[in-house]
């Protein structure tokens, strides 16, 4: 029968707050907030190391996303098939708002490659022309994502 956990595998809000570097405060406000996964456990509140770790928000730079979209993000294999998802032509994505004077069209050429161990397929669009249509509000959400700020969620831009 498996352990649903040994005493060693449970902290204390002060554990907990110490083990992430931040203040006792702050875990209270993630817990109320629904930031943060805990256990209550009679008047007890305990975390596990594992949804602590879950917490932290990793921001990938230029550089690393173009090693990453040189590995499957299925499985992880090291080497991708490029090619071409098609439909009636080639396939595009196309914003929902974009600027509104742009003197080139709205439609993002993707850039497709095949997992040959797993058979996922990842999309990859032109970031360039995606950044030129973008409103500025997405630009801005974009940018403060980028510099680990939390974006606003779909609806509010």
């Amino acid at each position: 029968m498996a352990q649903t956990g040994t005493a060693e595998s449970w902290l204390s809000v002060r554990e907990a707050a110490a083990y992430l570097g931040i203040s006792e405060p702050t875990i209270f406000r993630w817990m109320r907030d629904g930031k943060v996964s805990f256990f209550k456990f009679g008047g007890s509140t305990r975390f596990k190391r594992e949804n602590l770790d879950m917490v932290a928000r990793k921001v990938t730079g230029k550089q690393e996303g173009q090693v990453h979209m040189q590995r499957c993000a299925a499985c992880g294999h090291g080497f991708l098939v490029a090619g071409d998802v098609r439909s009636t032509g080639r396939l595009y994505f196309q914003p929902k708002k974009t600027k509104f004077f742009v003197l080139s069209d709205s439609m993002i050429l993707t850039e497709a490659r095949a997992c040959p161990a797993c058979g996922h397929v990842q999309l990859f669009a032109d970031t360039e022309k995606l950044a030129k249509l973008m409103t500025a509000a997405d630009a801005a959400a974009s940018e403060q994502a980028q510099s680990g700020g939390e974006p606003p969620s779909e609806g509010e831009s």
